[in-house]
């Protein structure tokens, strides 16, 4: 396992400078910032001047060595936004980020694991066609879509919560539900298929052949093994979610990560984007780590060589 984690970090140091220097290229592309920050009147002695406070004069090679240089000892610039480290403005948004997706993901398990198993047991039932139902709106519909009619018939033509912002719980609901529903369609057929797989296992038949009952079988035999795979897709959620939770939090204007990096492309604010992408980075790559130790102890027949 130590050799296995070790590999994973290595290769996990390799992505990220290759990643680095993706995301310092295109980044570029976005524009320059000092066409947002000058005026229209701004002479090319003025541009000269805000391009060297920016460090945006020299070469294109030279800023991507400094930058690279800087995210080795874990300075990867200020923001040209908020004038601030990068990195600080990064971690000030992130706990609202993982506040909305834990909640979402926490509340999209306990709906879809009793949904899934319901399913599961009455296969071919009407119970298990409205769940697959279920499932399938909840993975069609768009979640930009999704949020616009909750704020408009709960926000707009209700008044019964707020729509936008953070601040009270009630904040939280309709950008929660905005998550929760494409994560309760994908966890539901999830753990549908997992308990159908589990149910046809052999100890399962021999537990029943001991004369334990349904219930004892499902919660105590079959859900720990059909969580197996309900767990990876929990902790691949988690990281996409905190890193990619862009458009729930630019329709709701949720002030987490998500906001955070579409301000970054917006404002063409170089040093914060990089700093933003490279972040993310390397939470994906510690949750899918923690996640793959997390396999091995629930299912002992994993090894990593």
């Amino acid at each position: 396992m130590q050799r296995y984690i070790l590999r994973r970090l290595m290769q996990g140091a390799v992505l990220l400078v290759v990643l680095a220097i993706v995301v310092f290229a295109l980044a570029r592309v976005t524009g320059n910032p000092a066409d947002l920050l000058l005026r229209e009147d701004a002479t090319a002695e003025d541009r000269a001047h805000l391009l060297k406070a920016l460090g945006l004069d020299r070469p294109t090679h030279q800023q991507l060595l400094i930058f690279l240089k800087g995210a080795v000892r874990g300075d990867l610039g200020d923001s040209i936004r908020y004038r601030k480290p990068a990195v600080e403005v990064f971690f000030e948004r992130l706990p609202n980020t993982v506040g909305l997706v834990s909640i979402a993901l926490v509340g999209a398990m306990v709906v879809a694991i009793p949904l899934g198993m319901l399913a599961a047991v009455g296969r071919g039932t009407l119970v298990d066609r409205a769940a697959g139902a279920v499932a399938v709106l909840g993975i069609a519909t768009p979640s930009f879509w999704l949020g616009i009619v909750l704020i408009y018939v709960f926000s707009i033509q209700l008044g019964w919560l707020p729509s936008a912002r953070m601040g009270t719980p009630a904040h939280y609901v309709l950008p929660v539900i905005t998550l929760g529903a494409f994560l309760v369609a994908g966890m539901m057929r999830l753990v549908r298929s997992s308990v159908l797989e589990v149910l046809d296992s052999e100890f399962v038949k021999l537990a029943r052949i001991k004369g334990l009952t349904q219930t004892v079988v499902l919660w105590k035999h079959c859900l720990r093994n059909a969580l197996i795979p309900v767990v990876t897709l929990f902790g691949v959620f988690f990281a996409l979610l905190v890193t990619g939770a862009i458009v729930t939090e630019t329709v709701f204007a949720w002030p987490g990560v998500g906001r955070l990096t579409y301000e970054a492309v917006i404002f063409r604010d170089y040093p914060l984007l990089q700093a933003v992408i490279l972040l993310k980075a390397i939470i994906v790559l510690g949750v899918n780590l923690v996640v793959d130790i997390l396999y091995a102890y629930l299912d002992p027949r994993v090894r990593y060589a």
